[in-house]
């Protein structure tokens, strides 16, 4: 069910700061701005969201995978990888150690150097850097995606978010949710090493956390954090959107009719719906998200 990743929504004290640096530093470009609609923050539950400012960015490739850019003043004191949630955004880039030297004097903080995930000539090569809105970006070079997602040697250093990282208290409840309720295909769960959990709440470099793949279409994937239970749920301001990730919308040619939406569909006019219906689903560790629905 759950396809392409079209928008991931940051909610960040300082949308203008975000977006000055990934223009800078990314190449992304504005495409949108404005302040949120009431009839966006109703799909959210988030009212008080309405009137909010926003700025839409897109890779300098024009990739159809957008990140907005939403006011929040909770953000600023968010910490990533500390709660329940969508967790981090990983973008597709091809040269890992090129971005590395881009971000050393930039308002970004590099807080994971670039390392292969395993010994292979093709791994995936990974880094991790922290936004000046507190946004925990994962950097990687992935040649399996890079082919997948039908891009050659001119693509840009940074490209599109091709994976969501959300973390919560129960492997289980991600693959009965995801696997069984969305039809999306789950690989089974490893222990992994995932130090970007363990620096943020002051645990064991070596500890293992069970991670589990989920597959949308091609190029696009959900990683799963399953995180102790030292580790709850985000604290949210009522009537507004979570700090940090705070909404990923994924296109869909097809929903379930059973399944218990947060939000019904209804049409969106807004970019970059476009006149498609989009519906609210809040999954098992209280991650929103948008259901895209095709025309």
């Amino acid at each position: 069910m759950l396809k392409e990743i079209v928008i991931i929504t940051l909610a960040v004290a300082n949308p203008a700061e975000v977006e000055r640096a990934w223009n800078q530093n990314f190449g992304y470009t504005t495409v949108d701005n404005g302040a949120i609609s009431a009839e966006l923050s109703e799909l959210w539950s988030a009212p008080d969201m309405t009137g909010e400012p926003f700025i839409t960015m897109a890779p300098a490739n024009s990739a159809q995978t957008f990140v907005r850019l939403v006011e929040n003043e909770a953000a600023a004191t968010y910490r990533p990888m500390t709660s329940h949630g969508w967790n981090a955004t990983e973008l597709l880039v091809s040269d890992t150690d090129a971005v590395a030297m881009k971000l050393r004097e930039s308002a970004f903080t590099i807080v994971g150097e670039p390392r292969d995930l395993w010994p292979a000539p093709d791994a995936p090569r990974a880094m991790q850097a922290l936004g000046p809105g507190n946004e925990l970006l994962y950097l990687t070079t992935n040649a399996q995606a890079t082919s997948a997602l039908g891009l050659n040697e001119a693509m840009p250093l940074v490209e599109r978010a091709f994976i969501m990282v959300v973390g919560g208290a129960s492997m289980a409840d991600f693959q009965s949710y995801y696997g069984d309720v969305l039809g999306m295909p789950m690989d089974a769960p490893n222990p992994f090493k995932i130090t970007m959990i363990s620096k943020a709440n002051d645990l064991p470099i070596d500890t293992t956390y069970p991670l589990a793949i989920g597959h949308a279409a091609p190029g696009y994937l959900i990683e799963f954090d399953e995180l102790p239970e030292s580790i709850g749920p985000r604290p949210v301001t009522e009537g507004r959107l979570p700090p940090g990730v705070a909404v990923v919308g994924f296109a869909t040619d097809s929903a379930a009719a059973d399944l218990e939406w947060a939000r019904t569909p209804r049409v969106m006019k807004e970019f970059p719906y476009n006149g498609r219906e989009v519906g609210l689903l809040r999954g098992p560790a209280g991650e929103l998200i948008e259901i895209i629905l095709a025309k």
